[in-house]
């Protein structure tokens, strides 16, 4: 795996409070421009048997199903982009009471990762850039 892309930030909320929304994937168009909808199979709860697909403004699909399940701390999915296998972990660190360090990574394998990796990370940054001050924003709120 290739690393294409870490984003680290911060919220001024507990970590049970930053995992509990950010568990709701089905809300994510609420802060995710780029997402259009999401859909979680089974529906309900997220957990270390989900699976879905996301669907992308642009009209693009993407599929996912969970490969690691740590509660509290993490969760990383797993889906094909084109040609590569693409891991997303979502990570969760507690720094006090009320702030919690969020931590995206995306790593990818896969026939052109090199170059389709380059350009993935390039789109998914700017995507990430503009979602997540709505993301802490959204969170500091509730």
């Amino acid at each position: 795996m290739i690393r294409l892309l870490e984003k680290r930030f911060t919220a001024r909320v507990a970590a049970s409070t930053a995992w509990e929304h950010l568990a709701r994937v089905e809300s994510w168009p609420t802060w995710a421009g780029h997402i259009r909808r999401v859909e979680l199979c089974p529906a309900g709860p997220l957990g270390p048997g989900s699976a879905g697909e996301i669907h992308l403004s642009n009209g693009i699909r993407s599929t996912f199903r969970m490969t690691q399940w740590s509660p509290g701390a993490n969760w990383k999915w797993t889906g094909p982009v084109l040609w590569l296998n693409v891991d997303y972990d979502h990570c969760f660190r507690e720094i006090g009471p009320s702030e919690t360090e969020i931590t995206f990574v995306v790593e990818a394998e896969g026939l052109g990762v090199g170059l389709l990796g380059r350009v993935f990370a390039f789109i998914y940054r700017r995507n990430l850039q503009r979602a997540i001050p709505a993301l802490v924003r959204e969170l500091e709120s509730r």
